[in-house]
């Protein structure tokens, strides 16, 4: 064979085997999910902290305020974190800082003392209440306060920083779960349809293949495999709440396996029509306690998967 017909036969073999044998990890997710499903665990939340016995502050301004990212979800990968940095007239400052909602509300406090001026600080918040409870949707901001009482702290006027002060963000409890165009279809994909034998119990969200998928809610991967009619698909038993979710059809077995820790956000697997599907799609099902066949039932869960579209 020819020098430069060898050469075209190996860079096609080369071509096909990369696309047969599809990209080795998933996606990151748009919503807040990790790098790979595989990925290091988030980071923890910050300690609450104790107020100091007698808190003392000098007059407070903030040099710097940043929070990250501006949209999370509970039980996400990314928990909303402020960077800041205060200036006083004192060397040492007892702070505490509040998360609190647009009502007013104050949602949980952190305490830390003995701050020093210009000192970088953070706090990140892991979007539960000051009674272990996930806080609910909303609009948030952090506020940064004298232990002993006081006005919150204000940008500093001799700031030498241009950037604005960033201290509010969104929580939301649980995301969509397709990252991509899609659409709920009509009424043979909706809960409660007419099937041979049994109905509907779940919603169909009409999407490509491939599209990725998400864990609406984290928690603990409940199963993880094949079935006939399902196809591909996963059950997830979402963290602070009642629900399980499941999602079928993936186009191929998902990477996560039963056992393991998912988070909001984070990805599953992609959209397919495995098992006894006509069309790309995610079947998706919310069972309610005690759980997935564990004695709960499937409720309708087109209500909820258009909320969650409406903000994720």
């Amino acid at each position: 064979m020819a020098r430069s017909a060898w050469l075209v036969v190996l860079v096609v073999t080369i071509a096909l085997t990369a696309i047969l044998s599809g990209p080795a990890t998933i996606a990151p997710a748009a919503t807040g999910g990790a790098p790979t499903p595989s990925g290091s665990p988030p980071p923890p939340p910050s300690r609450s902290g104790s107020p100091d016995p007698a808190p003392a502050a000098g007059t407070l301004s903030l040099i710097s305020a940043k929070t990250s990212p501006r949209k999370s979800f509970y039980y996400g990968v990314h928990n909303p974190r402020v960077r800041y940095e205060i200036g006083s007239d004192q060397p040492a400052n007892d702070l505490r800082i509040d998360v609190v909602a647009d009502s007013g509300e104050v949602m949980r406090s952190f305490f830390r003392n003995d701050i020093a001026p210009e000192a970088p600080d953070s706090v990140r918040w892991d979007g539960t209440t000051s009674e272990g409870r996930p806080a609910p949707n909303g609009h948030y901001s952090f506020r940064i306060v004298p232990q002993s009482g006081g006005e919150a702290a204000r940008r500093a006027s001799s700031s030498a920083s241009s950037e604005p002060l960033s201290l509010s963000f969104d929580l939301y409890r649980f995301a969509f779960p397709i990252l991509g165009a899609h659409e709920f279809g009509g009424a043979g994909g909706r809960f409660g349809a007419g099937r041979a034998g049994h109905t509907h119990e779940g919603q169909d969200v009409m999407a490509d293949c491939g599209t990725p998928l998400v864990a609406a809610r984290g928690g603990r991967v409940q199963y993880s495999g094949y079935q006939g009619a399902a196809g591909n698909y996963i059950v997830i038993d979402g963290k602070g709440t009642s629900f399980d979710t499941a999602y079928m059809h993936l186009l191929e077995p998902s990477p996560l396996q039963e056992g393991m820790t998912v988070r909001t956000g984070e990805p599953i697997g992609v959209v397919g029509q495995t098992g006894d599907a006509t069309a790309c799609h995610l079947h998706f099902e919310i069972w309610t306690a005690p759980g997935w066949y564990e004695g709960g039932s499937p409720i309708d869960p087109l209500p909820y998967l258009m909320k969650w579209d409406a903000y994720s």
